[in-house]
């Protein structure tokens, strides 16, 4: 199992020079989640963006990265509000591997729970899956095409 790390909410951290959250350059937030874990996982980041930042030449580092590993099952840390594009563009690859998003809401470095939940729920959902694309948010787990932000209510739901 391979954990790629985009960055978003997820990853984000306060700055209190300038009052501002920002996307740091590692993978500190996964590290302090993993270490609680009995089982060894491989991450790597890649981007370390905020996901409405994220453009084509970012998906297609994202699809490149995923076609190119040798791991059948990759979860994907990413930003929640292109979340569903990014997925989308990794089941055009029709890979045969299991490929997980997940992300947070609120950042781990605020209040850890979120995170946590999303991540440890994206491993276990992971490891039982059929190869394909799925979102992981919330409890809602399903494939790309099914679930969605509704940003209305702030939540992940069906559709």
């Amino acid at each position: 199992m391979l954990i790629l790390n985009t960055g978003g909410t997820f990853n984000k951290r306060y700055n209190p020079l300038t009052g501002e959250l920002f996307v740091p350059t590692d993978n500190l937030a996964l590290e302090e989640i993993l270490q609680s874990l009995v089982i060894d996982i491989n991450v790597q980041g890649i981007l370390y963006k905020d996901s409405l930042e994220m453009d084509e030449a970012d998906r297609s580092l994202l699809a490149d990265t995923i076609a190119k590993t040798d791991e059948k099952v990759i979860i994907v840390v990413h930003g929640t509000d292109t979340m569903d594009l990014s997925a989308e563009a990794i089941a055009r690859l029709a890979v045969q591997k299991t490929v997980v998003f997940t992300g947070a809401m609120i950042p781990f470095s605020i209040d850890p729970i979120e995170a946590t939940a999303n991540l440890g729920m994206a491993i276990g959902f992971a490891r039982r899956s059929c190869s394909g694309v799925y979102i992981v948010m919330q409890g809602i787990c399903g494939q790309y095409n099914y679930v969605r932000k509704n940003r209305e209510c702030g939540k992940f739901e069906y559709v």
